[in-house]
Order: structure tokens, then sequence, then C-alpha cells
């Protein structure tokens, strides 16, 4: 209601109406409302201020946009630099998510089948079975183990061809031009397939041998035949550990001889203390598609199904019928694996659904990212704002300013369809991924729900924060400065989120 309707009505309630001193304390209550209303945001900005003051920080370092929604409407609180363009890192996975979550329903979801044209004969499958991707970034150790309890009811003891890999939902590229140039073998690296397994990465432990002197203990989650392991760890004296953990190719001599079939080697070297606690090495692998396939057999052995032939990468015939299949997580669910703990690796296996969806299979990483480009258009973002080439952020090549990511949050509170999705993939503070050991015991534990990003002299904090008063606060804190201010950049953004909720 606007002020000229409010005072008529109040008039009206006067003159006519019998109780005085109600409209006197609904008039009252409105204006003391109105004065504190515009109080807040010079309250709020100070106490912001003060904050950026006390860190080392500079201003021009910074790219900030603070609102507050209240009663359907949402006001600036305070910004800084906020049409600077910056490099926004993982909290491009905002805009991944609403994209995803505008091209697919939140209980969508993806499918992975075991198929084959081969008759079943005596428990015997006379033929090749297809191990076909549905593109499911979620597919990890529990749903390879569905799918294969699944086939042991079709009485398979054995199969007398070959396990044959079909990734053709996706293209062959494994790690986009748009990711950073640089390669590394660390999990949030890892390339994508069509046919991907537990994320495309292996853990590998190591425990100490049982005397000082023995050679360490390594052991590999999950145990496959995709790996063979070299083991240079001794064990020493104490709790000294220093482990190298190096991934490479099996040499082509080797394939020919004792490592027909293996496709890479983990080597593990240096030593580790008798009273030493276990050290664990996260890396990613090299070929997704070889990867899982090795995977199948292993898990079919577990079950008794024993494998003649080899792994190896085709195309299942159209003939081909089903024998197991098993669904991925709802689409919700995915988007929420994805901003929880910034996986890259879901990023753009989701953004490539979006191309096979609503372009053509097999599907190209660009072709989605155009979709999810083409959707910010249409909201109205122009490329000035927001320059979106890379779906998890692992590049310094996307920009956004803090206005554009603070208005796609506001346009993501706006759209039912897509909120409550959305709010509950966001880290909690305290409470969960890449959060969860952030402002504890602090208001904003358990309040704050926001997505992370970090790169070399980039960090980046952006979502939404409830206060008591059922009010919701939205905020883009974007740091794009000296390298080694990251730290006080990360702390910085912690105390200005608790002083949001104050």
């Amino acid at each position: 209601m606007g002020w000229f309707h409010f005072l008529i009505e109040m008039a009206r309630l006067f003159f006519f109406g019998r109780d005085k001193i109600l409209v006197f304390s609904l008039l009252f209550s409105l204006l003391f409302c109105e004065a504190v209303s515009s109080l807040e945001p010079k309250e709020v900005s100070k106490r912001l201020i003060d904050k950026l003051d006390q860190s080392k920080i500079k201003s021009s370092e910074l790219g900030i946009m603070v609102g507050k929604t209240q009663n359907g409407s949402t006001q600036t609180i305070w910004s800084l630099n906020e049409s600077k363009s910056m490099i926004p890192a993982s909290l491009t996975k905002i805009i991944t998510a609403a994209g995803i979550l505008s091209a697919f329903s939140p209980s969508d979801k993806l499918e992975t089948r075991l198929v084959s044209s081969a008759p079943i004969s005596q428990g015997e499958l006379q033929g090749d079975l297809y191990l076909l991707g549905g593109g499911d970034p979620g597919f990890v150790s529990e749903t390879m183990w569905f799918l294969v309890n699944e086939l042991t009811r079709s009485k398979i003891k054995s199969i007398r061809g070959d396990i044959v890999v079909d990734d053709s939902r996706f293209d062959a590229i494994r790690n986009d031009p748009s990711r950073q140039e640089d390669r590394v073998d660390r999990a949030y690296d890892a390339p994508v397939g069509a046919m991907s397994f537990n994320w495309n990465s292996v853990n590998i432990f190591v425990r100490p041998g049982n005397e000082v002197g023995e050679s360490g203990q390594i052991f590999l989650d999950p145990e496959n035949t995709y790996f063979r392991t070299e083991n240079k760890v001794k064990t020493v004296p104490g709790t000294k550990t220093q482990i190298q953990v190096q991934r490479k190719m099996v040499s082509q001599k080797d394939k020919l001889t004792k490592d027909k079939g293996r496709v890479e080697v983990i080597e593990v070297s240096g030593v580790i203390g008798i009273q030493a606690k276990e050290f664990v090495a996260y890396k990613n692998i090299l070929s997704p598609d070889l990867w899982s396939g090795n995977n199948l057999v292993s898990f079919l052995a577990q079950r008794g199904i024993q494998v003649a032939g080899q792994v190896r990468l085709g195309r299942a015939p159209t003939s081909a019928k089903p024998l197991a299949r098993a669904e991925s997580k709802p689409m919700g669910l995915l988007v929420a694996d994805m901003m929880k703990f910034s996986n890259n690796f879901v990023a753009e296996m989701l953004v490539k659904n979006i191309a096979a969806e609503k372009k053509s299979v097999p599907a190209h990483l660009n072709e989605g990212v155009e979709w999810i480009h083409n959707s910010l258009k249409q909201m109205g973002f122009k490329e000035n704002e927001i320059l979106y080439l890379n779906p998890s952020g692992l590049t310094r090549e996307n920009r956004v300013t803090a206005t554009a990511l603070h208005q796609l949050l506001i346009k993501m509170h706006e759209n039912f369809t897509l909120f409550p999705e959305a709010l509950a993939a966001f880290p909690v503070a305290g409470v969960d991924g890449t959060l969860k050991s952030r402002m504890k015991n602090s208001i904003a534990e358990g309040r704050v729900r926001a997505k992370t990003g970090l790169l070399t002299g980039v960090v980046g904090l952006a979502g939404f924060g409830g206060k008591t008063d059922g009010s919701l606060m939205s905020f883009v804190f974007i740091f794009n400065g000296r390298p080694s201010l990251g730290e006080s950049a990360r702390h910085l953004f912690d105390q200005l989120a608790i002083e949001l909720l104050k």
C-alpha cells in the first residue's frame, strides 16, 4: 500500500471507525518501522566498513553487494566496487546450479545400463557385455554394486566375451580447453566421460609395515585391475611421514607383457613412521571409460561372475537388450553434490548433460555452456556483467560483477520452482560442505548458506543468511588481489557474513 492510500485509509478509520487508539497505534508502528528501516542500511554498512578497515585488504581488491529481502522487496544494504568485473572462481557454480535447475526437473534422473545382444546359455553370456554410460556424475561404488546385483538376477555366472564400454553420450574431450591450462593429477582436476566412476578418482592409503625396515602397506580404494601399484615406501622409527604419490601411464612394453589390460601405474615412495597415522592421497585417473570397465570386472568378480575377455571401448548395438540398470540421484541432489563440495567434475558432467538433452549427442561442453549463456541473456544479463566460459570456475577467464551475481541470487529466490533445491544445495556455515569448519559458534552457524570460491589470488563467498526476524540477507563478497592475503580475505568474509545477521 502506498503512503497516499494508507493516509486516506487512516483518515477513514479515524472519522468513521470506533477505535481511534488502534488507528494511532498503526500509524505510529508504521512510522517507527520506516524510521528503523531507513537507519538500518547505514548502521549495517558502518559495521561492515569497520570490519574491512580492521583487515589487511584494500578496498580496490574487493567487489561487494549486500541486500535485504523483507515483505517481498529487496533493498541494497551496502555495495563496494559492485560493477567491477572480477574472477569468481567457484562462485561460478551458482550460475551453473541455476542453469541446471532451469534445464531439468529436480526429480530427473540419469541412467547407467548393462546391455547385450548375446544369448544366455547355462549361466553363460555367450558374447559381449556393454556398459552404457548415461552421464551420471554420481555413479560410485554403491551404484556399481547395485547394477551388478541386478545383473545377477539374470542368473549369469560367466561372460564369454568382453566388457565393452559405451560412453558415446558425451564427446571424447576429457579435459575441456575452458579449464585452466595447467593439468594436475589431483582429484579436483578429474577428467569427464559419459561413463565415469567414483568421480574418476582413486584413493591411495599408506600404512607402516609391521616392523621398521619393512615396506609400507599400500591400499587402493576401490581395488581394481586398472592400476598397477609400485611400492617404494620404507617403514622407519617414530612418526615421521614423507610420502610421494605419482601417477603415470603403463608403458607400451608392459602392456605387451606383465601389464596387459592395465592402464596406469601408481608409484608410492618415501618413508612412513612405525607409529605414524595412516597417510591418504587422492588422484584422478586418465581414462574414465576404461577405469569404469575395469572396476565393473572387479565388482563382477566379487559376485562370482568371471569375464573371459578384456575391457575395451565400443558402441552398443541397437539390438542389445537391457540386463540391468541403475538410476542416479535426483537432479536436485546431484546439484547439491556439486555445490556442497565445490566439485568441478560434477559441474562439467551436468552441463554436458544439458547439451545432451537440449542440443545433440554426443554432447559437447560448449553447447551446454551456450545454453546457460542464452538463459542468462533472457534474464537480462549482459556479457560485461557475466562472462561464463567454464561451468566449474576452474579458470581465470570467467568474469562477473558483484551486482550481477547478486541479481542472480535474487532471481533464484523469486523463482519458487528453482529456489528450494538451490538453497538446499548451498554449503551451510558450521555444518557441512566447504563451510563445515567456518563460522562455528557464531550467530551465522546454521543460518548462512553460501558458496565458496578459491583460486590463487581469488576468494569468494556468496549466498544467503536468515535473520531471526524472518528477513533474508543476500550477499556477494569477491576478492581479487594479492595471493598472500587469501586467508585474510576468507576470514574477512566470514566476519562480514556474521555481521549481517546481528
